[in-house]
């Protein structure tokens, strides 16, 4: 877990983004993600937008595959939409975070340079795998 995580980096006090689990009977509102870490990001970029910061992530190659335009993303737990994405030595995608996220996530305190733990879209790699 550590290899992969940034449970190696918490300390005492340490926030991060908790979530129950879907039950039973629950509407499903948002993406599908799991909460199995798949590898390290790192934040290279913030750009303040009109209602919304774009944070650009490097991630390691061999998942560039998994991460599409359009796609899903959990980044430290928060599930959301990838804006576009870099295919290159060193791939980068990017997404929006309104407000609301910031305000009520630990993405109110993150810098540059951050490390993140990235969860590609599980049906992405469901559909790569059926290949």
């Amino acid at each position: 877990t550590d290899d992969k995580t940034t449970t190696k980096f918490w300390k005492e006090g340490t926030k991060i983004n908790l979530e129950k689990s879907l039950k039973v009977g629950d509407e499903i509102g948002g993406h599908f993600v799991y909460g199995h870490v798949d590898c390290l990001g790192e934040l290279s970029d913030i750009c303040e937008d009109r209602n919304s910061n774009i944070y650009t992530v490097k991630y390691p190659k061999k998942f560039s595959k998994f991460i599409v335009e359009k796609g899903s993303i959990a980044m430290d737990g928060i599930s959301l939409t990838v804006n576009d994405v870099t295919d290159s030595e060193n791939p980068t995608f990017s997404v929006n975070i309104i407000p609301h996220t910031k305000q009520f996530t630990t993405w109110s305190d993150i810098a540059i340079n951050s490390k993140i733990n990235l969860e590609v879209d599980p049906i992405a790699r469901y559909v790569l795998k059926s290949k």
